[in-house]
């Protein structure tokens, strides 16, 4: 009986702690080191720093258009930094937008270690930091991969007043992915939870939603889910390409479905 006790406990612990390693290793892959800027694509920009709630400095760059029609807040994914977004930046300037690209706290020169509660006080930051530096425009924020449930989380907030929400290759949450790639671990060990699902519904804004059919990273049915959890007004649009190429693969359709998007938000303000 004791020799039975000894081994559950020993095998619930060692469950435990495992998922706890795979959660950290498989959720945050920041890099330091700024590989390119903006000026390498011919983009004029400013280099900014700003703080967060918790005290935090946080790196981000200001990418500005001649005549925008609104303000993009760009959140990343996990892996990098924002010296490996400048491509798809320069897609998002090109329609008129102001881009404000930001590292969360650990990626970059941002200072501090990643974690979910800290990405959340992070783009409460850079939101803060937007409307008072960049009054008068529309902003919408943009998340792709984990960068959607922290810009989701910033939408349902009541204390947000942002005009739009854009996400791209997002999951519904922590637990659904686990699922996914680890089935034999139980998900209550897990400590994050990125419970965009929970979240959408409370998300008033217009939404707009992409999603590669072929995504090899986030299933095309979680993005699914998460869509048909949130209310109107919102639109779905189904990608080809890869989890970190469809945004180019399907180049014409983004920048048309992102064009209508943001003149309807331009003209509604």
């Amino acid at each position: 009986m004791i020799k039975t006790a000894v081994l559950f406990i020993t095998g619930f612990l060692f469950l435990f702690f495992y998922a706890r390693y795979l959660e950290n290793k498989s959720l945050y892959y920041p890099v330091a080191q700024i590989e390119a800027t903006p000026a390498d694509l011919g983009l004029e920009y400013q280099d900014v720093f700003f703080n967060t709630q918790d005290k935090v400095r946080l790196n981000a760059w200001i990418i500005k258009a001649k005549k925008p029609k609104a303000t993009i807040i760009f959140c990343h994914g996990n892996g990098g930094n924002i010296s490996h977004r400048l491509e798809k930046i320069a897609c998002l300037n090109q329609l008129d937008l102001n881009i404000f690209l930001f590292d969360y706290r650990g990626y970059g020169q941002s200072q501090g270690k990643p974690s979910e509660n800290g990405l959340y006080l992070d783009i409460q930051a850079a939101y803060r930091f937007v409307k008072e530096q960049q009054p008068g425009l529309p902003i919408i924020v943009y998340g792709e991969s984990l960068g959607g449930a922290i810009a989701i989380d910033l939408a349902a907030r009541s204390d947000i007043a942002l005009d739009g929400l854009i996400v791209e290759g997002t999951f519904s949450n922590v637990q659904d992915m686990a699922r996914t790639f680890y089935p034999f671990l139980p998900t209550l060990f897990l400590k994050t939870k990125f419970a965009s699902l929970d979240k959408i519904s409370r998300v008033k804004v217009p939404k707009l939603h992409f999603h590669s059919q072929d995504d090899d990273i986030v299933p095309f049915t979680l993005g699914q889910k998460l869509f048909n959890s949130a209310n109107n007004p919102k639109k779905f649009v189904i990608l080809q390409g890869q989890h970190n190429n469809c945004f180019f693969v399907s180049e014409a359709l983004v920048r048309s479905s992102l064009s209508e998007f943001i003149d309807s938000i331009a003209y509604r303000s």
